[in-house]
């Protein structure tokens, strides 16, 4: 029996490039495309006999998270998979909470999106690693949760990210230079970047506000 697969993205060229990926593959059988939340939920009225869906979540009319909610209270028993260019701890924490059975983002490669669907099928949870390790997160740090909303956007680089992190295990700068094979005075640069794009004045508020951002 093929899978049975339905695909809702406003964006007609990233639907199109969806349906690509699943082309790979005969099990998949691509049932329609719908342009946002409400626009599916008036074809699944007409054919709610899909598998398992593919949403995308920022969209006109009713976006991914209020669609997957609405869906899964009608059709609990179709598989709902996120597919976002957004790997944010918004759109994931809230996307798990409205019960989305998976997360993955749009440049996943075909084997990726196989093996995520045909997991999400088989009663697991279709994740890639970088989405994974942000869940983790997450569940480690509850108040990163309920901070979401008020949270400011802060955009480091994954290098400063490391930094971060090591600082946070309070080592040294020469431990640091060292761990991360930089010089101690790039490790200063990057720490100095680190305190300007966080507002802060120490390592000690660098390393709290990074925690309650779910950064590190």
């Amino acid at each position: 029996m093929p899978v049975k697969i339905a695909i809702v993205d406003d964006k007609f060229f990233l639907a199109k490039a969806i349906a690509e990926k699943l082309s790979f593959f005969k099990e998949f059988h691509l049932k329609f495309t719908a342009e946002h939340g409400a626009d599916l939920l008036t074809k699944l009225d007409d054919n709610p006999h899909i598998d398992l869906i593919l949403m995308d979540i920022e969209m006109p009319v009713l976006n991914g998270i209020e669609a997957t909610a609405l869906v899964k209270q009608k059709y609990p028993q179709i598989k709902i998979i996120m597919l976002t260019v957004f790997d944010n701890d918004e759109h994931i924490f809230n996307a798990i909470k409205a019960g989305a059975d998976g997360y993955l983002l749009k440049d996943t490669t075909p084997d990726e999106l196989q093996k995520g669907i045909t997991e999400t099928l088989s009663g697991g949870a279709a994740m890639n690693a970088s989405i994974a390790m942000r869940t983790l997160k997450l569940l480690r740090n509850p108040e990163a949760i309920s901070n979401l909303q008020e949270r400011e956007e802060i955009s480091l680089s994954s290098r400063e990210i490391d930094v971060l992190e090591q600082l946070g295990k309070g080592l040294s700068y020469t431990k640091i230079a060292e761990n991360l094979f930089l010089s101690p005075s790039t490790v200063r640069k990057h720490i100095e970047n680190i305190y300007k794009k966080l507002q802060v004045h120490s390592k000690i508020e660098a390393v709290a506000k990074a925690r309650q951002n779910n950064i590190i």
